[in-house]
């Protein structure tokens, strides 16, 4: 099936079902996989932050 669009002679005027739907199906993997990284991302900011195991490097000398 194709349908017929009015459009500029620099554009596709047809489009073809089968591209259509292999576009969607793309489209549609990639919200997957970004639905995926923004709860790793979310569940990522949940976890505790790790406490410093010593003092080296906190303490700064603010004498020239």
């Amino acid at each position: 099936m194709s349908i017929s669009i009015n459009s500029p002679s620099s554009m596709p005027t047809t489009i073809d079902s089968g591209n259509s739907l292999m576009v969607a199906v793309i489209s549609k993997n990639q919200q997957e996989i970004e639905g995926e990284m923004a709860l790793q991302l979310m569940e990522a900011a949940q976890l505790p932050v790790p406490q410093p195991i010593d003092n080296s490097g906190h303490n700064i000398n603010t004498t020239a």
